[in-house]
């Protein structure tokens, strides 16, 4: 394929996976919120409630290594579109495990849920897999802000959802699930459809000449290629760092908030603060990583974390210093996010790449569960202050781990 067939397939396939982005936010948008709701509801009891997060997430890390093993084996078509179907299959459990009051079937469907955030996880890796002179950084950016549409709109589809529910005779609060299956399904036609070629097999065939599917790849692969390639172990660690310090300060947000007296309208609002802040100005942080580099982009990303958590920990009887402070942790997110991936795709071989972003994504959502997990404790024993002066530790690891990468990269450089 020439170079000018290349850059319009480029900017075709931005456009395809930021489409098929926005279909899937709309459908998992409030999932999450109504999991947990259910749960709550099947179970008889709060503590299960934030169960419907964890089995989400836990769904995420595992679904992201075997998609990633499709995109390398048969291309990022059948791996994009798996992962929706499996979603659709979540939503479907969950409404039959709201029928039959089975809490162990609605854990399930959250799991298979899960395959839904893992794919749009690697949509974002998707729009760099083409050789073009489009910048990576900006393309990928483009395809993470696509996200804030359905992040924003979709927990406002409840409402509908539910009424559509009512009028079909289905069970309590399952309705919103129609809305996350027919959104799923067209993003999954879209990305089956849309990504014709497949960019990941045109790249491939690009760099080989060979075509076709081609045998998966292990994880013991993943990681002997990271062990190769330290700039990769590094942006895989940034983002996973990054991604732990977002989750253990946002969830236990809205605790924080009602205990000191905010209504749901308040909590809502911030929330929505700090998903802006999340996906809306990626591409700006998309641009900076193509320009000023990647690294750099990164400790930006730390040095915003530090003052998003001093401002919302000292700040913490503020209802409007917290949402700053909310709002600047989701921009330090976007920040590291999109600048580690960018980092990350140009450190590995083309060859290795699926198999490593696979890699990098489940971590990247185990950190996230481990900091969720482990974020009510600190928050009962330290309140809302502690919370986020301990989450400066994972902070000052990316920032050493940072001078070490700099300090590896200048003793590499031959003397003159």
């Amino acid at each position: 394929m020439t170079t000018q067939g290349l850059e319009f397939l480029q900017r075709r396939t931005v456009r395809v996976l930021t489409a098929g982005q926005v279909l899937s936010g709309f459908g998992l948008g409030s999932t999450l919120s109504i999991g947990a709701l259910l749960a709550e509801h099947i179970s008889g009891t709060a503590s299960w409630s934030g169960a419907a997060a964890t089995f989400s997430t836990l769904g995420a890390a595992t679904w992201a290594i075997p998609l990633s093993r499709i995109a390398y084996a048969k291309g990022r078509r059948p791996a994009l579109a798996t992962g929706a179907t499996i979603a659709i299959l979540g939503a479907a459990t969950m409404i039959t495990a709201a029928a039959v009051m089975n809490l162990g079937l609605l854990l399930a469907g959250l799991f298979m849920l899960g395959a839904g955030s893992a794919t749009g996880l690697q949509a974002r890796f998707a729009a760099t897999d083409l050789p073009s002179s489009r910048s990576r950084g900006r393309d990928l950016s483009v395809v993470v802000w696509a996200t804030t549409l359905g992040a924003v709109i979709g927990p406002n589809l409840f409402g509908p959802g539910e009424v559509l529910g009512n009028a079909l005779h289905m069970p309590m609060m399952t309705g919103p699930f129609l809305i996350t299956i027919v959104a799923q399904l067209s993003a999954s036609a879209v990305f089956w459809f849309g990504l014709r070629p497949d960019p990941l097999l045109v790249a491939m065939q690009a760099a080989d000449g060979s075509a076709g599917a081609r045998p998966k790849k292990s994880i013991k692969s993943a990681i002997e290629t990271i062990r190769r390639h330290p700039r990769a172990l590094y942006a895989m660690l940034a983002i996973a760092m990054s991604h732990m310090v977002m989750v253990s300060v946002m969830s236990m947000t809205p605790v924080h908030l009602e205990h000191h007296g905010a209504n749901l309208s308040l909590v809502g609002f911030t929330i929505s603060l700090h998903i802006a802040g999340m996906y809306a100005f990626s591409p700006i942080f998309g641009i900076l990583a193509d320009k000023i580099g990647k690294i750099a982009t990164i400790v930006l990303g730390q040095v915003i974390f530090i003052g998003a958590l001093l401002i919302a920990g000292f700040g913490q009887m503020g209802f409007g210093t917290v949402g700053v402070g909310l709002f600047l942790l989701g921009l330090g997110w976007s920040a590291a996010t999109v600048s580690g991936s960018a980092l990350l795709v140009e450190s590995v071989p083309l060859e290795e790449k699926t198999n490593v972003q696979g890699a990098s994504d489940s971590l990247m959502m185990l950190s996230g569960a481990f900091g969720g997990a482990i974020s009510g404790s600190i928050l009962a024993a330290t309140a809302f202050l502690g919370l986020n002066l301990f989450a400066l530790i994972p902070v000052s690891v990316v920032l050493l781990l940072t001078g070490l990468a700099l300090l590896r990269n200048r003793s590499a450089k031959p003397a003159n």
